[in-house]
């Protein structure tokens, strides 16, 4: 089993983590970081998945994709979460950005693992 079948969600993981991360970082730098705690922690578990979850899917074979799938269904699922935390800030572009990036990995996760079941 090849990684290149994952490709489209690898990147979409990779590209969420990165988003997250600046998304964190700008949040710090906001007037009132307080009223970004929610958004900052978030972010953080998020990119932490995503980068896991993109780690997961390059060294998946046929004896791990049930974790892989799993895992990636939790990634998902804190995606999700952290979209809908940043989309309460969309006034600022890094979280609007960022909302936009989580709400790629969430679909591609999902269908990685509708796919590959």
């Amino acid at each position: 089993m090849s990684h290149e079948k994952f490709k489209t969600a690898i990147d979409a993981c990779n590209d969420c983590a990165a988003s997250c991360e600046h998304c964190a970082t700008s949040c710090l730098h906001e007037k009132d970081a307080t009223l970004y705690a929610k958004c900052i922690e978030l972010d953080r578990y998020c990119a932490d998945m995503c980068r896991t979850a993109a780690a997961f899917m390059a060294r998946s074979d046929e004896h791990t994709i049930d974790f892989v799938n799993k895992f990636c269904n939790l990634c998902a699922e804190i995606c999700d979460a952290c979209a809908k935390e940043c989309e309460k800030h969309s006034h600022d572009e890094h979280c609007k950005k960022c909302a936009e990036a989580c709400r790629a990995c969430v679909e591609e996760c999902r269908m990685m693992g509708m796919q590959h079941a």
